[in-house]
Order: C-alpha cells, then structure tokens, then sequence
C-alpha cells in the first residue's frame, strides 16, 4: 500500500499539471489534491506509527475509529444496563433528578431480577406514608472529645479537589451543598477561594502530600493547618489514608491541570505533575495515627477529625482498633472508600485489581468497630457508586451511618462519562482546567441542579425506607437486604455479613 500510494500521488500530480496547461482552472484540483498527498507523505515517513507507515491515509482511520468508539459505543449500541463504570440507567436518574424532570420508570424494571448478583430490599404490608418521616435525615458527628459536633446530611459531596474539576465546577459543587444544606468534601487538592465563594459547609481532606498545610519539604506544617482549619466553613477534617480507586497509590495531578493558581494554592511547583506520596509522613503507625488525629482535633478548635481508607490488609484494621483501644483516642468518623471508587487518573491495575469493594469493606470495619465497642462512638461514612435511595439503603443496612457521592455529584453538574478526567479535554468543563471549556459551565444553573439531585435522592431514600416500614435510619438493618446468589439460593445480608456482637473482641 506503501508504494502504491506513492505511485499514485505521482501519476496523478502529473496528470493534473499536464490538464492545466489546457485548462488552467484544473490547479485549483490541488487544493483537495494536495493536502491529502500532504498527509499521506506525512504517514509514509513516520517512524512511530507501522500502521499508518505501510496504510498511509488508511492507517489513520483506525485512530479515528479508536477514538469514536467510546462514544459510538456508548450513545448507539450499549443497552441501559450494561455501560461502565455508570450505566446509562443510573445516569439518566441523576439527570432526571437534578433537573428536577419526571423520574419515574416505565413498563417495569430493566434488570433481570433472576441473574445472580440481584438485590433488594422486602416491602411491608403496613408501609409508612414517606410524608411522615423526616425528610431529610441527618447523623451528629462528633464523639467524647469533640468541641463542635457537626449535624450532617445523610447524603453528601465525595472528596473531589480543584485541580481535578474546573473552578466553576467547585463553585457549583459548594453552592449546591449551601443551598441543600449537605457538606462538600475539598479532596486532597486543599482550600480554594471556589470552596469559600458560596458558603457550603466543607469537609476538609488532608492528604499524604499535606496540600494547603505543608512545609516546602512536603512534610505537615503545623500553623497552616490551624489557620484553614479554624475557618467557620470547615466543619469536619477528613485524613486520607487510602482512596478507592487507587489504593495504595496517591493522588495524581497531572501537569497539564496544575497552572500557577492551583500550584500556589497546593504550595507545589506550577505545570508539573504532583504525584501524592504513596504514605503520610506525620505518622507511621497506627498509635502514631491516633496522635495524630488527637493534634488536628487540638488545632482545629475541636472539630470531628476522622480518616478515610479502602480496606486492604484486614490485620492492619484490628490494629488501628487496637490502637485506639491503646491510646483512648477516638476517631469521630471513618469513611470506607470502595474498590469501585472513581478517580481523575489512575494505573489500570489500581483501579481494577487493588482494594476490597466497598460493601464488603463496610461489613468489615463496622463489624470491627461494633467487637471493640467503638460503634457507638464512631460515625462510619460510606462511598463507591451510591447513586440512588436504594444505594443508601443497602449501606445503611451495613452499618453506614451516611454516604458520599463524587461521580454522581458529577453527572448532576453535566458530566457526560466522556471518560477525558485524566486529559484535560473534558467537553463540559468539569474536569479541566481549559477556560474556552469552562466557560460553558453555567455555575447558577448547575447550583440549582446539585442541589435539586441531592434532595430527590434523598426522598427517594426515605419514601424507599418508608415502604420497608421502617421509620428510623437507625433501624436499617442487614436482614432488610436481600441478595441472589444463584437460582436456588437467596441469603440477606445478615446471613451474608453475620453481626459481630457489641464487645466480642475487646
């Protein structure tokens, strides 16, 4: 194909010189002639590319194809059920809800409620009118040692830092959380002036790479700490162990989203990829963690200080209870972070290979919370694709006390699962930080739309709850939940995830 192309490009250059001598207007053919001959010399000599060398012109429609077939794939072949990592059911809820649009089913479930792997939760004959439950449900967090407990939403914004989404795609993830009244998790990327513009109460995360609070060796700087964390927005502070989608791992900023804004805010160096170490530096075992949370519960003035992690190493659990058994310091929360967490950009085998998934994680910190006696103190929040009231449910009945949402929080903003996070090209201006893109990100609209996904899910959750019978949060239970595991056997969740009694380890 190679030298065909060549002897083509040639015999037809000289056959078009030689018409125009007779007619001059054929040299406008190398307007459209050229430029192709152009390009495909191009491919000829390119030394990367084998495809395209020996298939020049040819060899470049496979890119193209390659590059079209996520969405080809998604908007005209996969069904409502099948798509990934969010199938198209549950993005059409979140939209639907977030703009407060009809969100009703028609003709029945989409799900084969036979195949193994399906869930749900018995109604009761003696349901209960969703009209007389508290609408919007809420968990004090803040144990023995806490100065300023916070009252929180059931249901809140997961971490997600600037740097990763757009500035106006913060704004609108802190002023959907004002105006809904939930929380909005910062991510490890810091305190911006986007987080404080609308005045939502913010979950501050504290990551291995101590943005926002860290000398310029990377290491935890003690007095910028204080001065952020004292601020009145700032509700609760969040220690990052581990994240779901790439435990073990760190965050990842690349340089291509790290202008000279978000490097000062990070106090890292600008248009340089920021790895976050794979470890934090201010602690380096479990009694040392627990020190370290009784200082940031100190510096903060005494609000809830907890740490998120996905479980790996179950031992290394029990021995942070162990610790706290030790030490008698407390955390006031915890949150499980699923393996099925969603990310800006991760190593493949992170995301696929790497951390317990989260309803199996949540079995087991809230059973081993519940064996040292610590369950009463600790709030356990949970996250990994909780995108509807059923979600909540099923975490609730695990023994989550409340949950986050990143990606769905995303969808509500306009994310398309373009599935671009990790290249600064996404084309609704969520994840990136091109202004040309973030300008289409109408921030009042989408405040609006946060807001308004946030309080649909939420009743969704409680008129589900009340169609169960069950008028408390508290009284969400594992045998509510219902799972088949092939087509002879159903098991609920209390057979599934047997309760450990309260003590049984201490």
């Amino acid at each position: 194909m190679r030298y065909q192309f060549i002897g083509l490009s040639i015999i037809t250059s000289l056959t078009l010189i030689a018409l125009s001598l007779y007619w001059p207007w054929v040299w406008w053919s190398f307007a459209v002639v050229g430029p192709v001959i152009f390009l495909g010399a191009l491919d000829v000599f390119d030394k990367k590319h084998t495809l395209r060398r020996n298939f020049p012109l040819l060899g470049a429609f496979r890119y193209i194809m390659e590059d079209l077939r996520p969405k080809i794939y998604q908007y005209f072949i996969e069904s409502e059920t099948d798509g990934a990592p969010i199938n198209r059911m549950f993005r059409s809820i979140v939209y639907q809800r977030a703009k407060g649009a009809l969100s009703t089913n028609p003709f029945g479930t989409k799900l084969d409620v036979y195949v193994d792997g399906y869930e749900w939760a018995n109604h009761s004959i003696h349901p209960i009118n969703h009209h007389d439950l508290d609408d919007h449900p809420r968990v004090m967090i803040g144990g023995k040692d806490c100065k300023q407990p916070y009252n929180s939403s059931i249901y809140n914004v997961s971490a997600m830092s600037y740097g990763a989404l757009s500035d106006r795609a913060i704004e609108a993830l802190n002023g959907g959380a004002k105006l809904g009244n939930f929380a909005h998790n910062t991510g490890e990327g810091s305190i911006s002036q986007y987080h404080l513009k609308h005045g939502g109460d913010l979950i501050w995360q504290i990551g291995t790479g101590y943005f926002g609070c860290r000398n310029k060796d990377g290491t935890f700087n003690e007095g910028m700490f204080e001065e952020k964390a004292t601020q009145h927005q700032v509700k609760m502070i969040e220690i990052k162990m581990s994240q779901g989608a790439k435990p073990g791992h760190g965050g990842i900023l690349p340089a291509i989203k790290n202008t000279k804004e978000i490097a000062a805010i990070r106090a890292v160096e600008p248009h340089t990829r920021v790895d976050s170490p794979p470890a934090h530096s201010a602690f380096r075992n479990p009694e040392e963690l627990m020190q370290f949370i009784k200082k940031l519960r100190e510096l903060s003035g005494g609000k809830p200080v907890g740490f998120k992690l996905c479980v790996g190493n179950k031992i290394e659990f029990t021995d942070l209870c162990i610790a706290m058994q030790n030490t008698g310091i407390i955390p006031d929360f915890i949150t499980v972070d699923g393996g099925e967490g969603g990310t800006g950009a991760a190593p493949l085998e992170f995301s696929n290979n790497i951390g317990m998934p989260l309803r199996d994680g949540l079995a087991f910190v809230c059973d081993s919370l519940r064996g040292y006696g610590f369950k009463k103190d600790v709030r356990v929040i949970a996250s990994g694709k909780i995108l509807t009231g059923f979600h909540i449910f099923r975490a609730f009945a695990l023994g989550a006390d409340a949950c986050y949402s990143a990606r769905g929080m995303m969808l509500a903003l306009g994310c398309i699962q373009a599935l671009e996070c990790h290249s600064n090209n996404c084309p609704t201006g969520v994840a990136t930080q091109q202004q040309h893109l973030v300008k289409g990100l109408n921030v009042e609209d989408k405040i609006q739309r946060v807001a308004k996904f946030h309080n649909e899910t939420v009743m969704s959750f409680v008129e589900f709850m009340g169609a169960t019978g069950v008028d408390s949060i508290s009284k969400i239970k594992r045998h509510h939940v219902y799972r088949r595991l092939d087509q002879e056997r159903i098991k609920t969740y209390a057979e599934i995830y047997p309760n450990i009694k309260v003590g049984e380890y201490a």
